[in-house]
């Protein structure tokens, strides 16, 4: 029986009204700190519900594009500030719906207002160049043209930031959208999406469907309605919407997560190595497509670090999100947790020392929720599954090396390439570390998980499809370039 009170079914928002789907179904959103605790219902819906969005978004499209980018912005600011007016409402629910701390989710939504301001911003600067023509009667330049309606794919980790990180940009550029928000977390998507409501956006340029990935998510692939697709998540869901886009000719954006490592040398300051090691590595249960995952750590200070880590990662405070005390809550959800432990079991049988953790935490009123033990292996080898996969948990791999040069160089041996970060002080092993290293975010002296607003984001190889998130570079992706030519 749920122990919450007041439990309300979120329906689908399409063409400026929260409507009911097709298919009558729903799923329950359930709190991973306690299973017994519904947050609430959201729809399943089906593709006749997203041909419905796709079609609201074409025809509010024509008109949204046709507004100066100032008006646009003024739209964007007024979502910033009814999210702003809603932020303790909207981190509550986000920490009861996908587990991480109170502290973070304020911060996260505090971050989705600054990020809509700042495109808010984006639409009083340029989109265009003047360019030399051959012909000296003539004058050519360059504009930007939006996409038309794109199609936004969104992960439950970050359930306010993501969605708004891909939306603002899109939105200021002239773009109508439909998003499809984790099922998970789509509580929380709603209460964003209300934001952009009370902004008064003209209906049918916001639009979200919930329902599974293989229905929903599949549909946005697949229709021809939808331009371009933008897509956070795992690098098997990711590859075939890339696949899918490239079929019938859309645009499409991916970023699929990371195997991040972190740099100890043998001049770093230790206590700030470990410090941002832990922060980078276990926040967010480790739920972040940017945390620390591999720890590489030089010989000679080795055993210093390790004692300091695991001196550090006893102290921490596992529990309910909600509560004060808390330094890391569950994981998002059973079948998050159950990948956690099936990789913690893999370590242990190619080998890795168990240090620390590695178990579920089933007393008391913790046993109601999906919390792990924050888990410390050493003795791991670059080829093992923990050294490799990405796992989405609070788990660090040590691995033990003799030079910078090797550290490097195991760092870059695995599929991704999103975030890496190094400590030291030495100004040659800063800058060959920039130089070498194959990822998109490159921290000196910071834990790897810190993305800044106003900066691309993005990754290499398996992290990404190459495009750039955030910051102006998001342009790129969200506008196509048009060349002009007058001649009188």
């Amino acid at each position: 029986m749920s122990v919450t009170t007041d439990v309300k079914t979120y329906f689908n928002y399409i063409n400026g009204e929260w409507v009911a789907a097709s298919t009558d179904q729903l799923d329950a959103s359930i709190s991973p700190a306690n299973r017994h605790e519904i947050v609430g219902y959201v729809q399943k819906s089906g593709k006749d519900d997203l041909d419905r969005a796709v079609e609201a978004a074409k025809h509010a499209q024509i008109a949204w594009r046709k507004l100066s980018g100032a008006a646009r912005g003024d739209y964007l600011y007024k979502a910033a500030n009814a999210l702003e007016r809603r932020l303790d409402e909207i981190a509550e629910c986000m920490t009861r719906e996908m587990g991480k701390t109170f502290p973070e989710a304020k911060g996260e939504t505090a971050r989705g207002v600054a990020i809509l301001r700042y495109y808010a911003g984006e639409g009083m600067r340029k989109i265009g160049d003047v360019i030399p023509s051959s012909d000296s009667e003539a004058f050519m330049f360059t504009t930007r043209a939006p996409l038309g309606v794109v199609g936004v794919i969104t992960p439950w980790n970050f359930p306010v930031a993501i969605p708004i990180w891909k939306m603002a940009p899109a939105l200021i550029y002239g773009n109508a959208v439909v998003i499809k928000p984790a099922q998970e977390t789509a509580v929380t998507a709603a209460k964003v999406i209300e934001c952009f409501q009370e902004a008064g956006l003209p209906a049918g340029v916001v639009n979200m469907v919930t329902g599974p990935g293989s229905v929903i998510g599949q549909a946005i692939i697949d229709h021809p309605g939808i331009n371009g697709i933008t897509f956070t998540g795992s690098d098997t869901v990711g590859k075939n919407v890339g696949l899918g886009a490239l079929k019938r000719g859309a645009k499409y954006q991916l970023e699929m997560g990371g195997k991040n490592p972190v740099i100890v040398a043998n001049d770093a300051d230790l206590d700030q190595a470990v410090e941002a090691t832990i922060s980078g590595g276990l926040r967010s249960t480790g739920q972040k497509c940017t945390a620390t995952s591999r720890v590489i750590v030089q010989s000679e200070v080795y055993e210093a670090f390790k004692e300091k880590l695991i001196a550090s990662v006893k102290q921490l405070k596992v529990g309910d999100g909600l509560h004060g005390e808390t330094w890391m809550g569950p994981c998002a959800s059973e079948n998050q947790l159950n990948t956690v432990l099936s990789y913690i079991e893999k370590g242990i049988a190619e080998g890795a020392t168990l240090l620390y953790g590695g178990k579920r935490i089933e007393d008391g009123e913790l046993g109601n929720g999906f919390y792990v033990e924050p888990t410390v292996f050493e003795n791991v080898t670059s080829k093992m599954a923990i050294a490799q996969e990405e796992i989405f948990g609070p788990v660090l791999a040590l691995i033990k090396v003799e030079t910078l040069e090797e550290a490097v160089e195991i760092a870059n041996d695995v599929a991704f390439g999103l975030s890496a970060s190094i400590f030291t002080k030495n100004i040659g092993s800063m800058l060959s570390f920039v130089n070498e290293m194959d990822a998109g975010l490159v921290r000196i002296n910071a834990e790897s998980a810190g993305v800044e607003l106003q900066a691309p984001f993005g990754g290499m190889k398996q992290s990404s499809s190459h495009s750039r998130e955030q910051g102006q570079a998001a342009i790129e992706f969200f506008t196509a370039i048009k060349t002009v030519f007058v001649k009188p």
